[in-house]
């Protein structure tokens, strides 16, 4: 079958291959059909090295399909079902999952340390314990969640990752008053999803900053009240609330520069929530008595900081009824042998999500 491969870390461009073979299964594990898959910023900090992957390795954790097979043990789904991949699947019995933590389960990051794909050359990784830059992959049981007939495999791969995080950040680990306002840094799929989720929850104004004026345009339509580039915050926090700070900043870039400017720029008392996944190495820094003086709260918000299941179901019930915009976080459309193209256009800031169509 066909995959797109990083051999080492570091390199910049992935190379399409047609000897892969997705490897693994068994028992508790589904053999998926990968229809489509979104390209997600973390598929380029893996590849850069920004976030830890072993290599060579099968990017993509952004996809949705249909169940080939399942392993024995598996009842509660068959062949031909629709699925969107979950790359950070609940265990339900380890501390986090029981505390009802289930986006801090570690049970997902154990399956990114077993090659499940190899070629004549050897062994091969899938991102996150995923993979979907390819046209089957094989995973554990938790990682394919039923979606219902009425949903694209487009739509639905968006789900699986960018507009969860986005959504929830502001939906759960914000949980964004009304009449309030936001600041978002960074307006990709996730940071126009976060928008999204502020407006849903009420904001009075919602103030999207991003260095690239095609997805400043881009947010006003998502529910954006004011785009401006980062020399503009400033500007943008005196207009908007005298100077005092926004009452919400979303940092969705992930480094510590864009994050202390969000922390700068969040009134006292206010909240900052840190969406975007960044490296070890980044160091963000802030004094104690800043700390202790604002009372300023700092909340990173990982996948969506809630139950991933739940947040699938409110997201297709949100999109069913009008309420959200997924079909337009879709600025461009490429096949897998074109995957490169995709990486440009994240990498210039064009695209909101190029969906790769397997």
């Amino acid at each position: 079958m066909r995959a797109a491969v990083l051999h080492e870390i570091g390199q910049d461009k992935l190379e399409v291959l047609d000897d892969v073979e997705a490897v693994g299964f068994g028992p508790g594990k589904v053999r998926i059909r990968v229809r489509a898959t979104g390209l997600c910023h973390s598929d380029l900090s893996a590849m850069s090295g920004v976030l830890p992957q072993p290599a060579p390795f099968v990017p993509g954790h952004e996809g949705a399909g249909e169940i080939l097979e399942v392993g024995e043990g598996v009842s509660h789904l068959k062949a031909g079902d629709r699925v969107v991949v979950c790359w950070l699947p609940a265990c339900s019995v380890c501390p986090a999952c029981k505390r009802g933590q289930t986006e801090l389960c570690l049970a997902g990051f154990m399956n990114a340390g077993t090659p499940n794909f190899k070629r004549p050359a050897g062994d091969l990784f899938g991102f996150a314990g995923t993979g979907t830059f390819a046209e089957e992959v094989v995973v554990d049981v938790g990682c394919a969640v039923p979606i219902p007939d009425d949903v694209p495999f487009d739509i639905a791969a968006l789900i699986g990752c960018g507009v969860t995080t986005g959504l929830g950040a502001a939906l759960n680990t914000a949980d964004v008053a009304a009449g309030s306002s936001v600041a978002v840094i960074g307006c990709g799929g996730v940071g126009i999803s976060a928008i999204q989720g502020a407006r849903l929850k009420g904001a009075a104004e919602i103030v999207a900053v991003d260095p690239v004026a095609s997805r400043r345009e881009s947010a006003l339509k998502f529910g954006a009240t004011k785009a401006v580039s980062p020399d503009e915050l400033p500007d943008a926090k005196q207009q908007v609330t005298g100077g005092e700070g926004f009452d919400y900043v979303f940092e969705v870039v992930g480094k510590s520069a864009t994050a202390r400017t969000a922390y700068d720029h969040t009134r006292r008392g206010g909240t900052l929530v840190v969406v975007g996944a960044g490296a070890m190495d980044d160091f963000l820094q802030l004094n104690m008595f800043e700390l202790f003086f604002d009372e300023k709260r700092i909340l990173p918000s990982m996948y969506g900081g809630g139950d991933v299941l739940t947040s699938y179901e409110r997201t297709i019930a949100l999109w069913r009824a009008g309420r959200i915009d997924l079909e337009g976080l879709i600025t461009h459309r490429v096949p897998l042998a074109d995957i490169n193209e995709a990486l440009d256009q994240m990498r210039t800031g064009t695209a909101l999500r190029t969906c790769i169509e397997i």
